[in-house]
């Protein structure tokens, strides 16, 4: 049994404990309704995963930071969405990358392939990214339901429990 195979039996009983943060004005402002959060909510709880937290906060970076600090000391995953664009209000990257103290640079990498399968060269325009902040996973997602049902169901649920152990490891 090679490593991989060895870390995933022995992570099989994990029940992981996710955050999202959902980083966007006009869902904060009530201007448009928040349909990431009850798509990450089945997406975890299907997968036999709990999502303890869930959040909105504007495209503020202080707000950002703060929800990142907080949902990363109390979950062992913490989905931020949106910001990942290049505008001038796309600050999640940004302040997750102060707040880590190791990079998952595999995940934007497969993020931004998938993406060019599905959208072309439109891939280029996201900085979808993941680290390790606190003790917890951050993974940054484009905000649209299908950016992030594609992080969840394809990269980030597949390996979760995995990547759970490593972290949880002496």
């Amino acid at each position: 049994m090679s490593p991989v195979e060895e870390h995933r039996k022995a992570a099989e009983s994990f029940v992981v404990r996710f955050c999202t943060i959902v980083t966007s004005d006009a869902v904060f402002e009530g201007r448009r309704q928040d349909e990431v959060t009850p798509l990450v909510a089945s997406l975890v709880t299907d997968a036999g995963h709990i999502l303890i937290n869930a959040v909105i906060v504007p495209n503020k970076r202080e707000e950002i930071r703060k929800a990142i600090a907080v949902a990363s000391k109390e979950c062992d995953v913490v989905v931020v969405t949106g910001g990942t664009g290049i505008s001038r209000k796309d600050l999640s990257v940004d302040v997750t990358r102060e707040l880590c103290v190791k990079d998952l640079p595999g995940f934007g990498e497969l993020f931004r392939y998938l993406t060019f399968i599905k959208h072309g060269t439109a891939a280029i325009a996201t900085r979808a990214f993941a680290c390790v902040a606190d003790s917890a996973l951050v993974f940054v997602t484009p905000g649209s339901k299908d950016a992030v049902r594609m992080a969840l169901s394809d990269l980030i649920l597949p390996e979760v429990k995995h990547l759970v152990y490593e972290l949880r490891k002496p």
